[in-house]
């Protein structure tokens, strides 16, 4: 792209809601020999910082009025932002309305997402952050990106300067970058806007609406993705920040984009338990998860549950760490250890191995988890949008359908099952004695190749254990492995063809077994 050889009037509209640094932009475009016009707030920090200032009303002769709503919104800021100066018609007109060309728009928009991201906040208020003058100068200064600049992001600023003062005028390959990041930053907000709205109260918003935007704001940068060969980044959703994105690093280098990935398994699956939990997670799968009085002891038998697979994993837990639980941590290699909070003596003792990061995240409460939160997946050309079971795991509706029923032993473990089982890659079978899992087969193609797995991993523990299974059994094979095993009650969804023959199966080998109604595909 060429430079811009039209004439330009270097003329200046700063009005920003973050003043970081504009003080000492506009002194240095002053210097520079431009000139500024600016509003409200944003004039008084100049002139208070000593900078010489052109009030916006003094160009249009008409004042600010509506309590500063209307300011910027006149013929003399927007013809000077959107005439084509190539244009002879255009200069004539100009002429004719006595408008000065602007060549340069500082604009940052009302703090929207600040606003409604603090507790309580009202309806009014976040309406009154609705910013209408900065949008509409942002855009027109960036469809007209020939002949102006429009900065959005404070930290331009120092480019912007080095570029004058090096060259006097921005280069088009700037103006233009500059265009696309407004036009982003626009679009960003209106999505906040929009996303806030429509989960208000009144809103009558579609659950799958004709159009969506989602607000989404980069976190950080992560080092590469699932392999080093892919490039990725961690994005927040919407203007408050929760769960993943709200959370915060104690220790440790950078979190991956793999641990990402597995915290959130953990984080969504400790969201199912009350009581002292922890969840050890490898490859977005548990690997081991236990509940107990205490919870060091919950972490003691999670481990125990898998103690070769725990090992470079994730571990998430429901209480905050203690001293005792730290101790046993720091024993293997884990890649990271989340929880709610961190007693300062395990963190004193988690500085033994400071690769081990620790990240601090709010108690997974499912009161808390905002409605109608949809969960996405990419495809090819496309999004798949559903929303996210939030639905306790509970067996009290469940149907026993054989000739025994669970004890109140077996029902609490496969009630535990269940728990789990909705949150392990499908097909799915997970194997449980003492609210702890055994074994865990996962992703597997079909549903016997992974009780058999699960089974396995249990080993002589499967005696006296159940199991639970995401989907229903499309043969007896799978009730015929739970048997032969040792397994004593079963629970699944229920469904098939050949629900009778799995009966049939459970019956003669005096095994209990519960239908749910309820499946519990992951993919």
């Amino acid at each position: 792209m060429k430079q811009d050889n039209c004439p330009q009037k270097k003329r200046a509209l700063l009005s920003v809601s973050d003043k970081s640094g504009i003080v000492e932009l506009a002194g240095e475009l002053v210097r520079l020999g431009w000139e500024i016009v600016s509003t409200g707030g944003t004039a008084r920090a100049l002139v208070e910082g000593g900078v010489s200032v052109i009030e916006a009303s003094a160009v249009t002769g008409f004042p600010e009025i509506l309590g500063g709503r209307v300011k910027t919104l006149h013929p003399l800021i927007h013809g000077g932002l959107l005439a084509r100066l190539e244009l002879e018609e255009h200069r004539r007109q100009l002429q004719e309305q006595q408008i000065v060309p602007i060549s340069l728009v500082v604009v940052n928009l009302y703090p929207f997402a600040q606003t409604i991201a603090r507790p309580g906040v009202e309806l009014a208020e976040a309406v009154e952050n609705i910013d209408i003058g900065g949008p509409a100068m942002i855009r027109a200064a960036a469809k007209n990106f020939a002949h102006v600049a429009v900065v959005v992001n404070p930290e331009r600023y120092g480019e912007l300067t080095a570029e004058l003062a090096a060259t006097g005028a921005l280069s088009e390959e700037t103006r233009f970058r500059l265009a696309a990041e407004a036009f982003a930053h626009t679009a960003h907000y209106d999505a906040l806007i929009a996303d806030y709205l429509a989960a208000r109260p009144g809103a009558a918003a579609e659950l799958f609406p004709e159009r969506l935007s989602l607000p989404l704001e980069k976190i950080q940068v992560l080092r590469y993705g699932e392999n080093p060969q892919q490039q990725a980044a961690f994005y927040a959703l919407g203007g408050n920040r929760r769960g993943l994105a709200a959370a915060e690093q104690l220790q440790g280098k950078e979190l991956s984009f793999n641990n990402l990935n597995d915290l959130q398994g953990a984080w969504e699956l400790l969201l199912e338990f009350a009581e002292p939990t922890a969840v050890a997670v490898k490859h977005t799968n548990p690997c081991g998860v236990a509940t107990a009085g205490t919870i060091e002891e919950a972490y003691r038998r999670a481990h125990d549950a898998d103690p070769v697979s725990i090992f470079g994993g994730i571990v998430a837990l429901n209480r905050p760490v203690t001293a005792a639980a730290a101790a046993e941590m720091v024993k293997i290699f884990l890649e990271v250890v989340a929880a709610p909070s961190f007693e300062e003596e395990a963190l004193a003792i988690f500085k033994q191995k400071k690769e081990i990061r620790l990240l601090e995240m709010a108690s997974p409460d499912r009161e808390a988890q905002p409605e109608g939160e949809p969960d996405l997946k990419k495809v090819s050309g496309g999004v798949l949008l559903q929303t996210v079971d939030r639905e306790p795991v509970a067996l009290a509706a469940a149907r026993v359908v054989t000739e025994r029923a669970p004890t109140e032993r077996e029902r609490r473990d496969l009630e535990f099952a269940q728990k789990v089982v909705k949150h392990v890659k499908s097909n799915a079978i997970v194997v449980v004695k003492g609210e702890c899992t055994l074994g865990i087969g996962a992703g597997q193609m079909n549903r016997v190749g992974a009780a058999r797995i699960a089974l396995e991993q249990a080993g002589e523990e499967a005696a006296g254990a159940v199991l639970g299974s995401d989907a229903f059994f499309p043969f007896p094979d799978t009730a015929a492995v739970a048997a032969e095993a040792g397994v004593t009650a079963l629970v699944q969804p229920g469904g098939s063809q050949k629900d009778d023959a799995s009966i049939e199966l459970c019956n003669k080998r005096g095994l209990a077994m519960l239908f749910t109604g309820r499946r519990y595909f992951k993919h």
